[in-house]
């Protein structure tokens, strides 16, 4: 993997821990995060915010204790998750991506910090009343910008120039309302723009995946996007193999798509945004309030191609693409 510029991100502010917490934490106080998750099916997540209170000092089994809960892609179980982090008095807790898992976590309490990375629309979602001043108890990472899809839907046409038709696939009422509006109205408008063909395909659940590829290949759509969804996160490398299976170019939304063996990925990396989240984590365990974190918008995303997956979809890409690439996995 070559890497061409190195994905930059800083945290917004320079609050300075409250001195009281600071001396509390370095006299051997030992902190209990509470990791709230749908799911931790994929260890690199889990892995990545890990590493990122690792190199703030914050070693797991040594002054930090994290509780785990994960409700293993069950929605109905978050509320009770989150109920049984709140019994065990963490000090903090921090939320995978997704606005109905923060939203389980704010209901089970009012007064312990929560901190999320990687959702889509932290305003329109309810979660702040605002990006630069959150309000309440909650802060965090998002993730996205309505324009993402469409410029997804054009890295891919430079890709495979000569596709007519372009699959979008989408799993309704997985962003808040006005996001889906305006990132459905977004690849529209791109298409159009693109003089290209867009057919819709909609899953609930990885159920109807199968289905839904079969759909695509019937319909002879010749390459595949998809709306960001915590559920299609989840299961990426079954999107890859089913992509690679039915050989559809496919580029995914977030940063680490083409890692799993997607053709192309251009968004943030959500790794790297759980790394980050740990600052935050940190800064509230020194005695910064929620409130005073303004909500990080990502600023700058990553464009990755995967030159092995174009070589097995027998696909040449253009050197004006590849010289934009933050990374081209060879």
């Amino acid at each position: 993997m070559i890497d061409r510029r190195a994905f930059l991100g800083t945290i917004a502010g320079g609050l300075l821990a409250a001195p009281l917490a600071a001396e509390a934490q370095q006299a051997g106080k030992i902190a209990r995060i509470g990791y709230l998750a749908a799911s931790l099916a994929d260890p690199h997540l889990p892995e990545a915010f890990r590493q990122g209170l690792r190199d703030l000092g914050c070693v797991e089994g040594r002054n930090v204790v994290i509780e785990y809960r994960d409700a293993e892609g069950r929605r109905e179980r978050l509320p009770a998750l989150a109920a049984e982090l709140v019994a065990l008095k963490v000090d903090v807790i921090f939320v995978g991506a997704g606005t109905r898992v923060v939203l389980a976590a704010m209901q089970a309490t009012k007064t312990i910090p929560i901190v999320f990375a990687g959702v889509a629309d932290p305003v329109g979602g309810g979660l702040v009343t605002s990006l630069a001043r959150p309000g309440g108890n909650v802060t965090g990472l998002s993730s996205l910008t309505s324009e993402l899809v469409g410029k997804c839907l054009e890295h891919l046409m430079q890709a495979v120039p000569g596709v007519s038709q372009v699959a979008i696939l989408w799993r309704p009422g997985a962003l808040p309302e006005l996001t889906e509006k305006e990132m459905l109205q977004g690849v529209d408008v791109a298409a159009r723009a693109l003089g290209v063909r867009l057919q819709f395909v909609e899953v609930r659940g990885p159920e109807n995946f199968d289905r839904a590829f079969s759909d695509m290949t019937r319909a002879r759509s010749g390459a595949l996007t998809l709306l960001p969804s915590n559920l299609f996160l989840r299961e990426h490398r079954r999107l890859v193999d089913l992509a690679a299976k039915h050989r559809l170019p496919t580029v995914f939304p977030w940063g680490d798509g083409a890692d799993a063996g997607g053709l192309i990925s251009y968004g943030p990396s959500i790794a790297d945004l759980y790394r980050r989240a740990a600052v935050y984590v940190d800064k509230i365990l020194k005695g910064v309030k929620p409130a005073d974190l303004p909500v990080e918008q990502p600023t700058k995303f990553e464009l990755v191609i995967n030159l092995k997956t174009a070589k097995a979809l027998g696909l040449t890409i253009p050197p004006s693409l590849l010289q934009r690439a933050d990374q081209v996995i060879e």
